[in-house]
């Protein structure tokens, strides 16, 4: 499925948990034609992100919404703004409301922290990943909001890159045994799928270095120190990534070292939802 496909469907699942058999609290006092106004106000600072999602999630409950940007996705927000205006009916605005707050307030989070880490790599060519670690069924639009953000989406999911981690690694019994097999599976299955490898030592880095058959070194819980060497012994031969102990007191340090990526799982699964509201208006 595309973006918009997974979108929909995300929605679809969303609503059904919410509505259920029905809104009733919105049934039992509004008439069903009633038609209204509502505007989204920004109650904190940081950057807007889901601007797009909420005019789907309207469209999807009804089509002929009039949506009204106030603001751009990715604008920095302040207090007080306007972030769009939507025209539908009653009921649209008032089933939509809360599935509409919960994604642009998490993604507007995640944006709002990614940026701030980003920030800090805007003077190396070290670029941000996000990880897996994310909220089950809400991924898509976690990474969404890291791309708003000014981050990199690291793989999707399982399917669309092979990552030899440590786990895979001890099973298969040695560094070059889980290589070997992923490669000729790669092969014979999957021609073209990527293969990283999860290295836990410059021991380790050799041992890839020796075996090749691969597109991309982890160096996980390296030191600056360490991955400053691990580096001069790869020499640019493959895409590096820097992963484990980083954080934004020492997101620097890493970048300073030349690595290709830093991946963090903070800027999502740290990140705070910020504060916004829908609120009708009365024409």
């Amino acid at each position: 499925m595309n973006y918009d496909e997974r979108l929909n469907q995300l929605i679809k699942n969303a609503l059904a948990e919410d509505v259920g058999d029905g809104d009733h609290s919105t049934l039992s006092c509004i008439d069903k034609n009633a038609k209204g106004k509502a505007i989204l106000k920004i109650k904190d600072e940081g950057i807007l992100a889901g601007m797009a999602v909420a005019e789907a999630i309207f469209r999807f409950v009804q089509k002929d919404i009039v949506f009204k940007p106030c603001k751009k996705e990715g604008e920095p927000m302040i207090f007080g703004e306007t972030a769009f205006e939507v025209h539908a009916g009653v009921h649209c605005i008032l089933q939509c409301e809360r599935l509409v707050l919960n994604c642009m307030q998490r993604m507007s989070g995640i944006a709002t922290l990614t940026g701030k880490y980003a920030a800090r790599l805007k003077n190396y060519k070290t670029k941000l990943l996000d990880t897996r670690k994310t909220t089950p069924n809400f991924r898509l639009l976690e990474k969404e909001a890291v791309k708003i953000g000014g981050g990199v989406n690291h793989r999707f999911g399982l399917y669309d890159m092979i990552m030899l981690k440590d786990n895979h690694i001890d099973y298969c019994g040695s560094i070059e045994n889980a290589i070997n097999k992923a490669y000729d599976y790669v092969q014979q299955y999957k021609p073209g799928l990527k293969i990283e490898v999860e290295t836990r030592s410059i021991d380790d880095v050799k041992k890839v270095l020796l075996t090749g058959k691969i597109d991309r070194i982890m160096l996980d819980n390296f030191t600056p120190e360490m991955i400053t060497e691990a580096l001069s012994v790869i020499d640019g031969r493959y895409e590096t990534e820097a992963s484990g102990g980083i954080n934004y007191e020492n997101l620097e340090l890493y970048a300073a070292t030349g690595v290709d990526y830093i991946s963090s799982g903070a800027i999502i699964h740290q990140a705070k939802s910020l504060d916004l509201s829908l609120k009708a208006v009365l024409v």
